[in-house]
């Protein structure tokens, strides 16, 4: 994987960890309904491994496309995909709602995994996830099996470097809103990070139709 990748990877992150619905906002909901910074640095722990979880998901599925499918038919069904995700965004955007604020560890992992997911954050990697070679079969089976290994690890790593630009912008972000920001901003910035995450799926989209490796 060369450093265009990697950089962009983190790019990812770093436009997902901004993106109040990936969860700075509920972190910061709650360290306001308990007066202190803690709540907030201690949501985003089970927000970034739910976050984790839906990209690792997706990741996954290409990865096991790629085994299966012909790379161009791959390309054109994950760009519909985008493209579409995209423009049902822009038009209808909705959110998971939560029950309360009463939340645990594993409550805010599978929020954060359902919100990650309801976002398509995963969907957004398609294109650098394509130009990712498959472990390719081979007649020696060690070869074979230290192919995919080796595969697995980058996938993985790229999971990991993603995920960890995610939480360190969610985290500051948070933290600046919580002790600068507070409230007054919160429902504004809402709804224009929704109206750019939805025409940034779509060219999401564009960009994995044509950008071949």
């Amino acid at each position: 994987m060369d450093t265009v990748s990697w950089l962009s990877y983190t790019l990812l992150g770093v436009f997902h960890g901004i993106n109040p619905g990936m969860g700075w906002l509920f972190a910061v909901a709650l360290g306001m309904q308990e007066k202190r910074r803690g709540a907030v640095i201690g949501a985003l722990f089970p927000m970034a491994l739910g976050h984790a979880i839906s990209i690792a998901v997706v990741v996954f599925i290409i990865a096991l496309a790629q085994q299966q499918l012909p790379e161009n038919v791959l390309r054109i069904a994950c760009a519909v995909v985008l493209f579409g995700f995209g423009a049902y965004k822009f038009f209808r955007a909705r959110h998971p709602k939560w029950v309360g604020m009463r939340v645990n560890f594993k409550d805010l992992t599978i929020w954060s995994f359902l919100m990650a997911s309801a976002h398509g954050a995963g969907l957004m990697l398609a294109p650098l996830l394509l130009r990712t070679p498959a472990a390719e079969a081979s007649g020696h089976m060690h070869h074979a099996a230290m192919g995919m290994a080796d595969n697995a690890v980058m996938l993985l790593s790229a999971v990991g470097v993603h995920t960890l630009s995610f939480f360190v912008v969610t985290g500051i972000v948070a933290v600046i809103v919580y002790e600068v920001v507070g409230l007054a901003l919160l429902r504004k910035a809402w709804f224009n990070m929704d109206l750019l995450w939805s025409i940034a799926l779509m060219i999401a989209g564009v960009v994995t139709l044509f950008w071949k490796h």
